[in-house]
């Protein structure tokens, strides 16, 4: 992903990326607040959360009715909305964007479920490139475990299980996820990706996610713990 950032843009993207149980978003939660200590203008946007969107793809779902490309599309038209709504003007009003998962999410979900690579990233070529992305790399094993804690069930999109990989669907579960890892292994240095050691402590992680970031943060406020 090489989208030439408009000069205009004054504030800074900050992107978070990984498998469910990965860690992630509590380290893009604990950053949130971070920034907000120190006085800088916060905005964060989640994955399938635009209110235009998020109703049709429940929908879609409850009724088994997404093939790989209309769920492609859904997503799209989900990162969309709130790309043109919120993510652009807030980094023209000097924001810091934080976004709990990007396009790379697309990227690795779109592939494994069998679309053409070329044609999803094509969808998204209207996207700018963050100034910084996180990966928060875990075994496959790790991140399953953390997510199983306390769900008794898996949902069928969840689990992939309309891939066909396991009649049973904490296995095929363990499968999807095991190929999304690969996914995101395989685009990590192509798009430079910051790799963090999701099996580290919270507050390791949290301490290398802070030090990566604190280059972009104004002069004015760089001193302040």
């Amino acid at each position: 992903m090489k989208t030439a950032r408009p000069s205009r843009l004054e504030g800074k993207l900050i992107v978070v990326e990984g498998i469910d149980g990965s860690g992630k978003s509590t380290q893009i939660h604990l950053l949130e607040k971070w920034l907000n200590y120190k006085g800088i203008s916060v905005f964060k946007s989640e994955w399938n959360s635009s209110e235009m969107v998020k109703e049709i793809t429940s929908r879609g779902k409850k009724k088994g009715l997404l093939t790989p490309t209309t769920f492609s599309l859904l997503h799209a038209t989900d990162f969309a909305d709130r790309y043109e709504r919120n993510i652009l003007p807030l980094l023209r009003a000097g924001y810091f964007v934080l976004a709990d998962r990007y396009v790379y999410t697309a990227f690795v979900r779109d592939i494994v479920r069998g679309c053409n690579p070329e044609w999803v990233r094509k969808v998204y070529d209207f996207s700018i490139e963050p100034d910084i992305t996180f990966y928060f790399k875990v075994p496959v094993d790790t991140a399953v475990d953390r997510i199983l804690v306390g769900r008794p069930k898996l949902k069928y999109y969840e689990a992939g299980m309309d891939l066909n990989l396991s009649n049973d669907p904490y296995e095929s579960y363990r499968i999807f996820q095991g190929r999304i890892i690969d996914q995101y292994d395989s685009m990590a240095e192509p798009e430079g990706f910051t790799v963090i050691d999701g099996t580290l402590s919270i507050e390791e992680q949290q301490r290398t996610v802070r030090r990566v970031i604190s280059p972009l943060l104004p002069q004015a406020v760089k001193g302040k713990k």
